[in-house]
C-alpha cells in the first residue's frame, strides 16, 4: 500500500501566538532558508549521452539525509487497514527513509538463550488483531516485535535499518539477578533491601517500566548508602563477574544475527549521568552504582569496545541520550579518548508534557533545547564539538490536546523544529517516535503521534510529507552540453532521463554529495 500524494499543507498562524512569531519571526525563517541551502544541497556535474541542448530531466528519487521514525507498532496496531496505512509510510510514497527497530534485550531474549527473531505466533497480525489496544498495551511484547519480520520489510522497501538499543539499564533483563547470582549473594543482596524478582515483592505496573524502575530504583539507592561499589562487588562476586560475560555475550548476539543487516546501532543509552558520577574509566570500579541499579563498572566504554569487536566495520555505532548537555559532550569525548569508536551521536528530545507544546505556542521559552532557534542552533553546535554526525533519534511533539487548533499547533511546532534541524550542517537525520496516537506505552502522551489512532493523517504528519516530498526534494530540468549536465539540488540520489540522438528514451542513477 503507496499512501497518495497529499495536498500542500498550509500554516495557520492564527493557532500560535504573536509572541511565537515574533520568535520564529521572517528573518529567523530566512537565515534557515540560507542554512538549509548552503548545507544540504551540492552542485553537481554528470556525463549523459546527450546531444547539446537537449533537455535533461532531473528528479530526485532518495534522500542523503535520515527521515526516521521508529516501527515499533508493526502488525500491532489491531486492523489490516492500519498496519497498511503504517507500513506504507515508510520507504517510496511515504515520508521515512530510515526505520528504527527495537532490539529491547529484555524483550528481544526473554529468557536466557531464546533470542526473539521470530516466527511465533505472538509476532503476527493475526494474534494482534485478536487483542483491543488496552489488552495490546498490557502485553510484554508490545511496540517490541521481533526484529526479522521487521528487517525483511524494511530491506524490501529500501529503507535503512538503524538498531535500538544493545545496552541500556532500563532493558537489563531480570532474569541476569534471577539465574545468574548465587542464592548466598542473594541472601547478602536481602539484607541490603534489594527484594527477589517475584509477584509478591514487584508492584504490578502492566508494560510499562516506570513504576517498576522506580521501585527497584529506590531499593538499591537505600542499598548503595549502606555499602560501596567495591563492597557490593566483594559481597557478590560470582555475580559481578557473570554481569560483564553476559553484557559482553549480549553484544556479540545481536551481532551474529543482525550485524550484517542493519545499518546503525544505538549501543549504550542514556548512560551519560552515570559517567559524570564516575567520569571516565580511571576509576576501575567493578560495579557501578547506577540509576538502573547495579551495573557493571565502565559498561559505556565496555559495550562501545564490544561492539567495535563484535559488529562488522561498516556498521555505524552510536551513543544516545536525552541529557543534551556538556555532561554528555564530556562523555562522548572520554569514550573517544578510551578507543570507543563512536560513528554518530544521537540526541533525544521529547516534549512528553502536552502542556510544554501549549505554552510554546503561546510563545514561552525555556523548555527543553527547542524553545527558540538561537536553542536548537546553540545546543547542536556544543555537540557538533565531538566531530560525529548528530542524530536527533527520538522526537515527541504533542498535539496539546485533540481539537483541530490543539493539532496544527503540533504541526506549526514539527514544521518549524524540524527546518531548523535540518539546516544544521552537522545533523545527518531526524527520527519521530511514536507516530500513531495511543502508540506509546503507558505514562506516554496518548496525543504525540502523526496519525491518528485510525491511522488518519494529522496535519503535523502533512508538514512533513510537505517538507520531505516538495520543499526538500529537486526536480528540475537543465540542458546538455559538451556530453554533461549541471545542476544543484538537494543531497541523495537522482534520475536523469533524456532522448538521445536517435529519439531513444535514456536514463542513468547519480548520487548528488
Amino acid at each position: 500500500m503507496k499512501m497518495a500524494a497529499q495536498a500542500e499543507f498550509k500554516v495557520d498562524r492564527a493557532a500560535m501566538s504573536e509572541k511565537y512569531w515574533s520568535i520564529w519571526n521572517d528573518e529567523v525563517q530566512a537565515k534557515i532558508d540560507a542554512d538549509i541551502e548552503r548545507n544540504r544541497k551540492a552542485d553537481a556535474t554528470f556525463e549523459v549521452a546527450a546531444p547539446d541542448g537537449a533537455e535533461v530531466k532531473v528528479e530526485q528519487i532518495g534522500h542523503a539525509f535520515r527521515f526516521g521514525a521508529h516501527i515499533f507498532n508493526y502488525d500491532q496496531l489491531g486492523r489490516d487497514e492500519w498496519n497498511a496505512a503504517y507500513k506504507a509510510s515508510y520507504g517510496e510514497g511515504g515520508i521515512f527513509n530510515q526505520a528504527t527497530v527495537a532490539f529491547y534485550w529484555n524483550r528481544y531474549e526473554p529468557v536466557p538463550g531464546r533470542l526473539r527473531a521470530g516466527g511465533d505466533y505472538e509476532d503476527t497480525a493475526r494474534f494482534w488483531n485478536s487483542l483491543s489496544r488496552e489488552e495490546a498495551m498490557e502485553h510484554p511484547f508490545w511496540r517490541r516485535p521481533a526484529a526479522g519480520p521487521v528487517i525483511d520489510f524494511l530491506k524490501a522497501s529500501d529503507v535503512a535499518i538503524h538498531g535500538h538499543i544493545l545496552i541500556w539499564g532500563s532493558a537489563k533483563p531480570d532474569w541476569i539477578y534471577d539465574w545468574y547470582c548465587p542464592e548466598g549473594e542473594k541472601r547478602k543482596f536481602d539484607e541490603l533491601g534489594i527484594p527477589r524478582h517475584s509477584s509478591k515483592n514487584v508492584p504490578a505496573t502492566g508494560n510499562w517500566s516506570g513504576g517498576y524502575n522506580i521501585f527497584w530504583r529506590n531499593c538499591w539507592n537505600k542499598a548503595y548508602d549502606r555499602a560501596s561499589e567495591r563492597e557490593l562487588a566483594e559481597m557478590a562476586p560470582t555475580f559481578t563477574k557473570e554481569m560483564r560475560r553476559l553484557f559482553r555475550k549480549r553484544v556479540f548476539d545481536v551481532a551474529s544475527a543482525f550485524g550484517d543487516v542493519v545499518d546503525s546501532w544505538d549501543v549504550v543509552n542514556e548512560s551519560s549521568k552515570d559517567w559524570t558520577r564516575y567520569r571516565k574509566s580511571r576509576t576501575e570500579l567493578p560495579v557501578w552504582k547506577s540509576v538502573y541499579g547495579l551495573m557493571p563498572g565502565d559498561y559505556p566504554l565496555h559495550a562501545l569496545l564490544d561492539a567495535k569487536e563484535a559488529f562488522p566495520a561498516k556498521a555505524n555505532l552510536a551513543i544516545n541520550d536525552y541529557n543534551i548537555c556538556p555532561d554528555f559532550l564530556a562523555q562522548v569525548k572520554d569514550l573517544d579518548d578510551e578507543g570507543a569508536k563512536i560513528d554518530i551521536v544521537g540526541c533525544q528530545m521529547h516534549l512528553f508534557n502536552t502542556n510544554d507544546c501549549m505554552r510554546l505556542a503561546l510563545g514561552e521559552t525555556g523548555i527543553s533545547w527547542i524553545s527558540t532557534p538561537a536553542d536548537i542552533r546553540g545546543r547542536l553546535d556544543m555537540m557538533a564539538k565531538t566531530g560525529r554526525p548528530l542524530h536527533v533519534s527520538e522526537v515527541t511533539i504533542t498535539s496539546p490536546g485533540a481539537d483541530d487548533r490543539s493539532r496544527m499547533i503540533q504541526a506549526v511546532l514539527t514544521r518549524n523544529i524540524y527546518r531548523a534541524w535540518f539546516s544544521h550542517p552537522k545533523t545527518m537525520g531526524i527520527t519521530w517516535w511514536n507516530t500513531v496516537d495511543g502508540g506509546g506505552v503507558k505514562g506516554e502522551p496518548l496525543v504525540s503521534g502523526l496519525f491518528t489512532t485510525d491511522l488518519k493523517h494529522k496535519p503535523a504528519y502533512d508538514a512533513l510529507d510537505d517538507l520531505i516530498n516538495r520543499e526538500w526534494k529537486t526536480k528540475t530540468t537543465a540542458k546538455a552540453a559538451g556530453g554533461k549536465v549541471s545542476f544543484r539540488g538537494f543531497k541523495g540520489r537522482y534520475r536523469l532521463s533524456w532522448k538521445d540522438t536517435e529519439g531513444k528514451d535514456r536514463s542513468k542513477f547519480v548520487e548528488v554529495k
